[in-house]
């Protein structure tokens, strides 16, 4: 797995490698907004991820996940705070998020 420097890096090279869809959690599914596609838990991979903590703040912290649908169609990344600031989730995403946190 590459390692990044920093979460802007991370974004910009999964861009170039295709990982170009916005992902947003949303409760029981992953959304891109653009396009309105939602993807269950059991309708994508995620591929890797990449962890970030802030150097000043450990509330600033975040997890970027690179994800892919299992009809190889959709290809993005969700970048998800963790802490005070975690998203909401439903059981189902925060057990397919969480094996990878």
């Amino acid at each position: 797995m590459q390692v990044y420097e920093n979460l802007v890096d991370a974004v910009n090279d999964l861009r170039q490698k295709g990982f170009t869809t916005d992902f947003h959690l949303a409760f029981d599914a992953i959304q891109c907004k653009l396009s309105g596609v939602n993807l269950s838990p059991n309708e994508f991979e995620i591929v890797a991820h990449h962890r970030f903590e802030a150097n000043t703040d450990p509330d600033d912290s975040s997890v970027l996940y690179v994800i892919q649908s299992k009809d190889g169609k959709m290809k993005g990344t969700l970048i998800s705070a963790y802490g005070i600031y975690a998203d909401a989730a439903s059981d189902e995403m925060i057990q397919k998020l969480s094996v990878h946190k």
